[in-house]
C-alpha cells in the first residue's frame, strides 16, 4: 500500500529546465550578500526590524504594481505561507547572522535541503530519496569546510535561530509546492502577498521587542534598499516561480548558493583567505548542488521503457 501512496515528483523523469533553474538562482545568490550586509551596513541588534524593512515595503509595492489580491481560501494560505517564508524566516536569519560568524551561520542554513527532503515523504508523498539525502549531506559538510574556521563561536542563541531558520523555511518552501500558484496570479503578485503577510507578522513584534527603531545612516539606507528590493522584491518573485514550476528537492538544493557567495563576497572584499580545505568544500558543495539538480538514478531506470 505505501508504494502506491509515496510517489516520485514528476519533475524527476523530466530534463532540468536549466533557463528557469538560473533564475531561481538568483535569489539564493542574492541573499548571500545578506551576511555582509548584515555585519558591515545595518544597525546590530535589530533582527526583527532589519526584517520588517525587507519583507512589508516590497510586499506593498509589489501590491502596487500588480493590483491583484487573494481570493478565497488563498487568504489563509498566504498568510501561513508569509508567516513561514518571511515572517518567522527572515528574523531568525537575521539573529543568527547577528549572532554567530557567517560561516557558521551559513552552515546551518545549508541544513535546508535535508529538512526538505524529509518533509517531502510527509506533505508531498514523495518517496524518501538517498540520492537527495546523500547529496544534501555533502552539500552540507562541503559549506562547512568551506566557511568554519578554527575559531568559530557556538552561540546558543545562534545556533538554535540557524536551525529554526533552516526548518522554517524548509517548511515554507514544502507548502509552497504542495499548494502551488492559484491560476492568472503571477509571480511578482504572489510574492507580495507573502512579503506584505510577512512584515504585517513582524510589524507588532518589532514594536514589542525592539521599541523605538535603531538610528540609520547612509550606510544602513542603501543596505535595507539593497535586501528589500533587490533581495526581497525581485528575489522572492524568482524564487517563488521557481518552487512553483520546479522539482522542490531541486529548488531547496539551490540554497547552497547563499553560503558560498557568502564565503567569495568574504574573500573579494573583506580579504578573507580561502585555503585548500576552503577551496575542497567549495568544489564539493558546488558538485552537491549540481547533482541536486538531476533526477534521482533510481527514477530514471524505473521510468525507462
Amino acid at each position: 500500500m505505501t508504494s502506491h501512496l509515496l510517489r516520485a515528483d514528476p519533475g524527476e523523469t523530466r530534463r532540468p529546465d536549466l533557463p528557469r533553474i538560473a533564475l531561481t538562482a538568483f535569489a539564493p545568490a542574492v541573499w548571500g550578500t545578506t551576511y555582509l550586509v548584515t555585519t558591515e551596513f545595518l544597525p546590530a541588534g535589530h533582527p526583527l526590524f532589519a526584517g520588517l524593512l525587507r519583507a512589508l515595503p516590497a510586499g506593498l509595492i509589489a501590491l502596487a504594481l500588480t493590483r491583484t489580491l487573494p481570493r478565497g481560501a488563498w487568504w489563509g494560505k498566504a498568510a501561513a505561507l508569509g508567516v513561514l517564508n518571511i515572517g518567522l524566516f527572515l528574523p531568525l536569519l537575521f539573529v543568527a547572522a547577528q549572532r554567530l560568524p557567517g560561516g557558521v551561520a551559513a552552515t546551518l542554513a545549508a541544513a535546508q535541503p535535508l529538512v526538505v527532503a524529509v518533509l517531502s515523504v510527509g506533505v508531498l508523498r514523495e518517496r524518501l530519496s538517498g540520492w537527495r539525502l546523500g547529496w544534501g549531506v555533502a552539500g552540507m559538510a562541503g559549506v562547512g569546510l568551506v566557511v568554519i574556521g578554527p575559531a568559530a563561536a557556538f552561540d546558543g542563541v545562534g545556533v538554535a535561530a540557524g536551525l529554526g531558520g533552516a526548518v522554517t523555511m524548509a517548511f515554507g518552501v514544502t507548502l509552497t509546492k504542495r499548494w502551488g500558484r492559484p491560476t492568472g496570479v503571477g509571480p511578482t503578485a504572489f510574492a507580495g502577498w507573502q512579503l506584505t503577510a510577512g512584515g504585517l507578522f513582524l510589524l507588532p513584534l518589532t514594536a514589542v521587542f525592539e521599541a523605538a527603531p535603531p538610528s540609520i545612516d547612509g550606510g544602513a539606507v542603501l543596505g535595507y534598499l539593497w535586501l528589500g528590493l533587490v533581495g526581497g522584491l525581485l528575489a522572492y518573485a524568482l524564487w517563488f516561480r521557481g518552487v512553483t514550476t520546479l522539482p522542490v528537492a531541486s529548488v531547496a538544493v539551490l540554497a547552497l548558493l547563499s553560503p558560498l557567495v557568502a564565503a567569495v563576497l568574504g574573500a573579494v572584499v573583506l580579504h578573507q583567505t580561502l585555503g585548500p580545505v576552503q577551496l575542497a568544500g567549495f568544489a564539493l558543495a558546488l558538485a552537491a548542488l549540481v547533482a541536486g539538480q538531476l533526477p534521482d538514478p533510481r527514477t530514471r531506470k524505473g521510468n525507462l521503457p
